[in-house]
């Protein structure tokens, strides 16, 4: 009886792992894919910044986007800055990534905090940066 009843334990055991390990797996759509990518160049842009990478910077961004860049930049001896990717919204040919920043500054020898919400328009692909709504990262520090 005890032999009989572990026997019967084994076979349900195997046949309910036979049975829930297969199934047809999703396939990442397109949207995430997009997102995804939106929140790979805020990073790349990011890193980009802080070591002052200006030919990766150039990289990715549009032309008219790297020119409000550089328009918009200021001087420091060191930054940090870390993005938090709040929200992504995709309409059309444009990706619109919202990011909460905080950064820290020096400029000679004096150390700035702010922090802000900004919202990136990407645009094109692969995605490149085309312009900053609200609390631009990169005008600081004012």
């Amino acid at each position: 009886m005890k032999n009989s009843f572990l026997i019967f334990i084994y076979l349900i055991t195997v046949l309910l792992l036979t049975s829930c390990g297969k199934g047809e797996v999703k396939k990442v759509s397109g949207e995430s894919k997009l997102a995804q990518e939106a929140f790979e160049l805020a990073e790349t842009i990011r890193n980009a910044y802080i070591k002052n990478d200006r030919e990766t910077l150039e990289r990715n961004f549009t032309a008219d986007g790297y020119r409000e860049f550089i328009g918009a930049i200021k001087n420091c001896d060191s930054a940090e800055l870390t993005f938090t990717p709040l929200w992504v919204e995709i309409e059309d040919s444009s990706v619109s990534l919202n990011v909460s920043w905080k950064g820290t500054w020096m400029v000679e020898g004096k150390r700035t905090e702010e922090r802000g919400v900004a919202v990136f328009v990407l645009e094109g692909r692969p995605l490149k940066l085309s312009h900053t709504l609200r609390a631009n990262p990169f005008r600081q520090p004012e």
